[in-house]
């Protein structure tokens, strides 16, 4: 085959070191612009971005050309230093060394785009680690509580 066709959705989910409520109603829509943003740069394409003030579900299809590791990367690192730059209450800021990252069917991509963009109501009824734990269940994706948070 002479030609490389990728096509992989991906739902990436990370938090706030230790949960902590940091990203304010005055900065959320400013910082998933600027993680979109960080994405746009590495030739991914952003579907959707929301969560809470303790963390972030991020729906893009990853590129071809970058390794995921090397996104959250790029995303944790650029948006942490920048976020420092929006006032003294955020000079503490730092992302969870860890991230969850789940395929997503492209049939399922609108679905998962919806979640994403009702994370407000959907937590009134349920923690980010109990929202977790059932994504490492659902993926059946093997893990030790002790190292799961951070």
């Amino acid at each position: 085959m002479g030609q490389s066709l990728v096509q992989n959705y991906l739902h990436v989910t990370f938090s706030t070191k230790h949960r902590l409520p940091l990203i304010r109603p005055s900065i959320e829509s400013e910082l998933h612009a600027y993680l979109g943003g960080i994405l746009g740069h590495l030739e991914c394409k952003p579907i959707t971005i929301g969560g809470t003030e303790d963390h972030v579900h991020i729906l893009f299809l990853l590129s071809q050309k970058i390794a995921l590791m090397k996104v959250l990367e790029e995303i944790k690192n650029h948006s942490s230093k920048w976020i420092k730059t929006k006032g003294p209450e955020f000079r503490q800021f730092y992302w969870q060394r860890g991230y969850g990252a789940f395929s997503v069917k492209s049939q399922d991509v609108e679905t998962v785009r919806q979640y994403i963009a009702n994370q407000h109501d959907h937590h009134r009824h349920i923690s980010f680690q109990d929202e977790y734990r059932r994504f490492l269940q659902e993926y059946q994706i093997e893990y030790d509580e002790r190292y799961v948070w951070d």
